[in-house]
């Protein structure tokens, strides 16, 4: 049984449980009381303690859960592949999630347990100042599994003047940093972003997303933060959520808030500090290939599960006015599917192609796909929203306010105007507003923003796998050819 459920109770009702602990979460200048109860948040909140109840499905747990050394289960995120097999039963795992949401939410499934995993596995293979460093992660590892906790993370600083690193920004505590050390840990002054999901997760991993120079030393932490830490503070955006489920399907559902990190004086306790001013040993963890090998593979699925939801409404678009028989939007609803089979061969190639690494003793996919695929992501997502709005044009603008419509007075008349090629007026306008919701509405806007940005600066993303990349045997044989048409020549 997963921890607490001794208790009779599922693993959502623990959830929600959970969320009673007195965080710190501010939305529009106030402070939010019964995160559960709150409309803001709610339709959110039910939704994910209903995809944490799959693990107590009877058809569904053995897909989701496995057993841990102690004889008590445990999902597959934390799951550590000591054979190949895991590997895949990670990514059906990672799927069943991702498909729960549509791919629509980052930070229900197994994206940043893979990250503590990861931490785990990659423990002994760098060298710390910290003599406790590998102890430290191992108890985090088992705590935040075997309480089968929720994590998100947290690794930009305040956008203020790019120009300049944090120690530059003349306020001395506007990016976080420790103010000083006690007995017991050390004290955080300053904000970190951006924490999506942050509001109703238990954990968040705080460190940063980009090098740190030795010139930025005090930013170089990487901290395991519970929510409910006195002195942190969690400011939410604006609320893109929605308590009406007919007109609004998916912001009533999966409004995945994000929300600013303010640190005020926060106790940061010991065994909670992995690196602490260590600008040269963060980097190594961050680019350690057992980060990039389990790290990644629930973002990649979940890539697949929103393009497949993508490619489903194109299709529907289509058929719905009957476009398909044009030539031009047979082009753009086969992009569509290409994206989508693109990741999927990256991702079934990263899987197979998985190595038992030696050092760690764990398989590994391999990181090169892995990393093109979610390059790819980021430029693919956006073009898949520009071909919804291509094949709908105006038609998304035209939908009736409400469904509620087709109740009224002029429900009739309704009828007769808003039918489709191939279905009837409430069908097809439903179908325009989930549409809607992925194009033009707030969370679309958000969602587009967020598969551009999430892994970090696109620009650097692509550079940086340039420069790890293995160029040598592609240039061996041009080498090789010149070589052997010189030698010819004479």
């Amino acid at each position: 049984m997963l921890a607490g459920s001794n208790t009779g109770t599922s693993s959502g009702s623990r959830f929600i449980q959970r969320l009673n602990d007195g965080r710190k979460v501010w939305l529009d200048g106030k402070l939010v009381e019964h995160i559960a109860s709150h409309p803001d948040f709610r339709g959110t909140i039910k939704s994910v303690a209903g995809i944490l109840d799959l693990q107590d499905d009877p058809v569904l747990a053995p897909q989701l859960v496995y057993e841990t050394e102690t004889g008590a289960r445990a999902n597959m995120a934390f799951l550590i592949p000591e054979q190949k097999e895991d590997i895949f039963r990670r990514s059906r795992s990672f799927k069943i999630w991702s498909d729960a949401t549509f791919g629509v939410m980052s930070r229900v499934g197994g994206t940043y347990r893979g990250q503590v995993a990861s931490l785990y596995v990659g423990r002994d293979l760098l060298q710390s100042r910290d003599p406790y460093y590998s102890i430290k992660i191992a108890n985090y590892y088992r705590y935040v599994r075997d309480h089968d906790l929720m994590v998100t993370s947290a690794g930009h600083d305040p956008q203020i003047d790019r120009t300049k690193l944090s120690s530059e920004l003349g306020g001395l505590y506007t990016a976080l940093r420790i103010v000083r050390e006690t007995e017991d840990g050390i004290i955080v002054r300053g904000a970190k972003m951006l924490a999506t999901g942050s509001p109703y997760m238990d954990e968040i991993i705080v460190s940063p997303l980009a090098k740190k120079t030795s010139e930025e030393k005090p930013y170089a932490l990487l901290l395991m933060v519970a929510v409910n830490t006195p002195g942190l503070h969690l400011i939410c955006r604006e609320s893109f959520a929605s308590e009406d489920e007919e007109n609004q399907p998916l912001s009533s559902r999966f409004d995945e808030m994000d929300a600013v990190l303010v640190f005020d004086d926060a106790l940061i306790p010991w065994e909670r500090v992995l690196v602490k001013e260590d600008p040269e040993l963060l980097w190594k963890v961050r680019s350690t290939a057992v980060g990039s090998g389990l790290g990644l593979h629930e973002s990649i699925v979940r890539l697949v599960s929103k393009l497949e939801f993508v490619a489903a409404v194109g299709n529907e678009l289509a058929d719905s006015i009957g476009i398909k028989k044009f030539a031009h939007v047979k082009e753009k609803l086969a992009e569509l599917l290409y994206q989508l089979e693109s990741i999927k061969a990256l991702l079934l190639s990263a899987e197979h192609e998985a190595k038992l690494d030696d050092a760690s003793g764990v398989w590994l996919l391999d990181s090169g796909l892995m990393t093109t695929a979610k390059n790819l992501g980021n430029r693919y997502y956006p073009r898949a929203i520009e071909i919804l709005q291509q094949l709908s044009g105006a038609g998304l603008l035209q939908a009736p306010s409400t469904l509620a419509e087709f109740r009224g007075p002029l429900g009739l008349q309704l009828q007769a105007y808003y039918r489709g090629a191939d279905r009837g007026a409430e069908e097809r306008v439903k179908l325009l507003k989930l549409a809607w919701e992925l194009v033009g509405s707030q969370l679309g806007a958000r969602h587009e923003l967020y598969e551009r940005y999430y892994a970090g600066d696109p620009i650097r993303t692509y550079a940086r796998q340039y420069v790890e990349y293995n160029k040598q045997p592609l240039i061996d044989k041009v080498q090789e050819h010149l070589l052997s048409s010189t030698f010819h020549h004479y």
